[in-house]
């Protein structure tokens, strides 16, 4: 299956997320962002799906790719780091592209600072997965899996 075709999934990742590993493991682990993406392209695969996997600490970058994906991708997973609680543009254009979405979290974003509680992306999303670390993604592919199915 190539990136372009119906089954391909779009992961976008927002700011800072390429510091994984090094940036504050107690909250957001030890593994990086590469490895979070091994772990996706290999279970896409056995879920008969594929991955484009992306990361931007640029918003217009991501509404970007958020409207490619409108021909590219049958569904859209993101963390989109702390445009989470800031982004009116990403949500609209999470919106405007009628993809199932599925909103992640490494950490539990409902145990931390008052801010981060509020999301403008859950507007936009089918589900939002928090808390689970880098196992988030592959519980997001899981379910889309069964979003597309249907």
């Amino acid at each position: 299956m190539t990136e372009s075709t119906p089954g391909n999934i779009l992961v976008i990742n927002g700011p800072n997320l390429n510091l994984l590993g090094t940036r504050e493991p107690e909250i957001y682990g030890k593994e990086t962002l590469s490895d979070i993406e091994a772990k996706c392209r290999k279970h896409a695969a056995n879920l008969d799906m594929s991955v484009t996997f992306r990361q931007s600490n640029a918003e217009g970058e991501i509404v970007d790719w958020i409207h490619e994906a409108r021909t590219t991708a049958r569904a859209i997973i993101i963390n989109a780091g702390a445009y989470t609680h800031t982004s009116v543009a990403l949500m609209d254009a999470l919106l405007a592209v009628g993809l199932p979405v599925i909103e992640v979290h490494l950490s539990n974003i409902f145990k931390r600072e008052e801010f981060r509680h509020h999301s403008y992306i859950s507007p936009a999303a089918v589900g939002v997965i928090c808390g689970f670390g880098s196992r988030g993604y592959l519980l997001a592919l899981d379910a889309l899996a069964d979003i597309i199915e249907k």
